[in-house]
């Protein structure tokens, strides 16, 4: 049996002696008591991994279009899983969306969703990246690559192992994969497809590869210039970044890289499942992906048509066995405390 997805994370923060740290807009008491309020005051509790602002427009158009009020947390995958394993005791979430889905697998595995498999638009998601049983669908994706600095880069990298070059000493970073979901799955990934990884990644260690807080933290410290280049950057958040000014890049090795989906599931304790059936059908709708494809994330349904950014079929990709993924992460993450720890 997969162990717990929560301690997957929890197990990596304590390697890694960094707190998983989250961060969010609104909270939700875990005193909620939605069951004992009537039908049409029921409020949908939804944990989200984010993008802020894609979770922000598509609640505003769920309530809009279902009249059902939707309560949000948002965090980062380990900050949730972590939430609900606090909550295990007294559930307050119906729905929750993790930006790995090997964690949401792992979810599955220990009996903490429910099946939806009659999810309206379910056979229009890419079926590589959702459960066949119904448990949760891949509604969004972001590829990770490398995300430069274009001012400070004078040739832009194509490969992974480019950045082992003298040029990128002490100028290279990683997202903490202790607080970034997609971080662990390019780890893995790459790791998995790739057999020369390892070795690679103890050359940037000898090029002084740094680990750098969550996904934001990291992308942030190459937009400012104290760092020229993000491995296992989350293109999204690279492209809205370039769309807003900054001097900013993303490529996609031509060795390959992971796409990391982002999936969506009702929790087994839901207070409120039709409510909870109802934001899944809406995620899944054409209007929903719309909304995923204007956040720069690859949308669920191919398609939907995207812009500004690659889309995923021109994206280069590693060939990932994720059969069993979640559990052996955590291998993968002692391994990598034991190279930069």
């Amino acid at each position: 049996m997969k162990k717990r997805s929560v301690k997957l994370f929890a197990t990596a923060g304590i390697l890694l002696t960094l707190a998983v740290a989250g961060c969010g807009n609104k909270t939700v008491e875990s005193d909620k008591k939605s069951s004992a309020k009537p039908k049409e005051e029921q409020t949908l509790t939804v944990y989200s991994a984010g993008p802020d602002g894609l979770a922000a427009n598509i609640q505003q158009a769920f309530e809009e279009k279902t009249g059902i009020k939707v309560e949000m947390f948002q965090g980062t995958t380990g900050k949730i899983l972590s939430r609900l394993e606090a909550e295990k005791n007294n559930p307050v979430a119906d729905v929750v969306v993790l930006a790995s889905v090997a964690s949401m697998d792992g979810l599955k595995e220990t009996d903490q969703l429910q099946s939806y498999k009659d999810a309206a638009n379910a056979k229009k998601i890419n079926s590589d990246w959702s459960d066949a049983q119904g448990y949760y669908y891949g509604y969004s994706a972001s590829a990770l690559g490398i995300a430069y600095n274009t001012k400070n880069t004078q040739q832009a990298p194509e490969e992974w192992t480019d950045l082992a070059k003298a040029e990128w000493k002490n100028k290279i970073n990683i997202p903490d994969p202790s607080m970034s979901g997609s971080a662990v799955d390019f780890l893995y990934g790459y790791t998995e497809a790739e057999k020369t990884a390892w070795t690679t990644m103890e050359k940037w260690k000898e090029n002084g590869l740094q680990v750098s807080g969550a996904n934001k933290e990291a992308l942030d410290a190459v937009i400012t210039g104290d760092k020229n280049a993000t491995i296992s950057g989350v293109d999204y958040m690279a492209y809205k970044a370039k769309a807003d000014g900054e001097p900013v890049e993303i490529i996609y090795p031509k060795s390959g890289t992971v796409v990391s989906p982002r999936a969506v599931g009702i929790l087994k304790d839901a207070k409120n499942v039709e409510s909870a059936k109802a934001y899944v059908d809406f995620l899944l709708s054409d209007e929903g992906q719309k909304l995923v494809a204007g956040a720069y994330l690859l949308p669920g349904n191919k398609d939907i048509t995207v812009k500004d950014r690659s889309a995923l079929d021109e994206i280069p990709q590693l060939n990932v066995n994720w059969e069993g993924a979640e559990a052996k992460q955590l291998e993968v993450l002692t391994k990598f405390n034991d190279i930069f720890r």
